[in-house]
Parts: structure tokens; sequence; C-alpha cells
């Protein structure tokens, strides 16, 4: 008997099966759970912020301390130009403790992530006090 009898002596060809699809579904699901479980919803980078009225009758001490974030990054202190490195350094002289009021302001066009890199930056240097106004 040759190759092609002995080929032809299997049977009538069967059609193709198509692959259940349930099972990569099943993966697909499981891994969705895992890395919902796996993921971290810390609030590492949240930022607070007290929010308070004035005090009545509270009156402001010390000179100004006005800190503009710019559009670009960049950073005034009472309509000063400075670095953000310098603006800890620069604020001391005007301030009789770190809980004295600094107040932040965003000019218009000015990016939240340098306004929020200053109230770290200031933050991490002691201030406690930080207003951001409008």
């Amino acid at each position: 008997m040759t190759g092609a009898a002995r080929a032809m002596s299997f049977g009538p060809p069967r059609r193709p099966r198509r692959p259940s699809l349930t099972p990569m579904i099943d993966v697909v699901f499981l891994l969705l759970v895992f890395f919902m479980l796996a993921a971290r919803f810390g609030a590492e980078g949240a930022l607070t912020l007290t929010l308070a009225a004035p005090a009545a009758g509270a009156d402001w001490s010390g000179p100004p301390r006005l800190v503009e974030i710019a559009p670009g990054g960049a950073i005034r202190l009472n309509g000063v130009a400075l670095a953000a490195a310098d603006l800890p350094a620069a604020l001391a002289p005007l301030m009789a403790g770190p809980e004295d009021p600094v107040v932040l302001r965003a000019v218009d066009g000015a990016a939240t992530g340098a306004l929020v890199a200053v109230l770290d930056g200031l933050r991490a240097a002691g201030f406690t006090r930080l207003a951001v106004v409008e």
C-alpha cells in the first residue's frame, strides 16, 4: 500500500473545531480581579488643605507674604522673581515663626503642578499655615 492510499483510508475529513473562548475570558476576569486587589489606592500623594474662614477680628501680623506662581513655573515673592529653592530662605526674614500665614496665588495660566510643587516645598521647609487664594 502506498502513502497516498494510506492517507485516504482515515475516513472522511472532519470539520475543524472552533476553540472555546470561555477559558480565555475566565483568565481575563481573574487578572482583572487580581490587579484590582493588588493595586494601591493609597493617599500618599494626597494634598491636604485646611479650609477655614478667616477669624473675625484676626489681624494680619508682619509684612506681606504673597507668593505668586506664574505660567511656566516662575515664582514671585511680593512681586520679586526668585527660584523655587530660594523661596523658604526669602520668606524667613518676613516671618516671626513658621505658623505665620503665607498666601499663595496661581496667576491665570499657571500649571496646577507648579502650585502643588511650591506647596510641597514650603511644607517640607516647615511652614504650616499656607493659604491658596484665587
